[in-house]
C-alpha cells in the first residue's frame, strides 16, 4: 500500500469513527435529509445560516465509512464560509470526483477532502461522496429531500 492510499485510509477512517459535527443544531434554520438509495446512506443537515454565512453546521445519519467522512470533512471545511463559498466548494468536490479530464484545480481549499479524490475510480462510490455536498446544496436552496437518484 503506497502512503498516499495509507494516508486515505486512516483520514477516511478517523473521521467515519470519530465524525465532527454529529449532533443535532438547535436553532437551524436550513434543514435538508438526503438519501443514497444505491447503498442506504442517509444525511440529514442542519444549518445556521446568517448574512449568507454559515455560522454552525451539523448533521446526522448513517452510512458507508465514505458518505459519514465525507459529510464530517465538509462541515468542518464550510463551517464559517459564505454561501457563494460554499457553492465554489461543491464545484470544486464534484470536479475532483467527476472530471473525466486531469485538470490543474487548486484544491487546496477543501482540506482533508482531497484524500477522496481516489473514490473517482469507483464510479459507484462516487454517490457516497457527494451525497452531503447535494445535501448541503438542497439546504441553503430550500429544499428538503435530496436523493442520489
Amino acid at each position: 500500500m503506497s502512503e498516499l492510499d495509507e494516508l486515505y485510509q486512516e483520514i477516511v477512517m478517523d473521521h467515519n469513527r470519530k465524525p465532527r459535527n454529529f449532533r443535532r443544531l438547535d436553532g437551524a434554520n436550513h434543514m435538508a435529509d438526503g438519501f443514497n438509495p444505491f447503498c442506504g446512506d442517509e444525511v440529514k443537515l442542519f444549518l445556521i445560516i446568517e448574512n449568507e454565512t454559515v455560522k454552525d453546521v451539523s448533521f446526522q445519519g448513517s452510512g458507508c465509512a465514505i458518505s459519514r467522512a465525507s459529510v464530517s470533512m465538509m462541515t468542518d471545511v464550510i463551517k464559517g464560509k459564505t454561501v457563494e463559498e460554499t457553492e465554489h466548494l461543491f464545484d470544486l468536490f464534484q470536479g475532483l470526483l467527476t472530471s473525466a479530464e486531469e485538470e490543474t484545480i487548486d484544491t487546496s481549499s477543501l482540506g482533508d477532502l482531497e484524500v477522496l479524490a481516489g473514490v473517482s475510480e469507483f464510479p459507484t462510490r462516487v454517490k457516497c461522496a457527494t451525497l452531503s455536498w447535494h445535501t448541503l446544496r438542497g439546504a441553503i436552496r430550500g429544499e428538503e429531500r435530496i436523493s442520489t437518484e
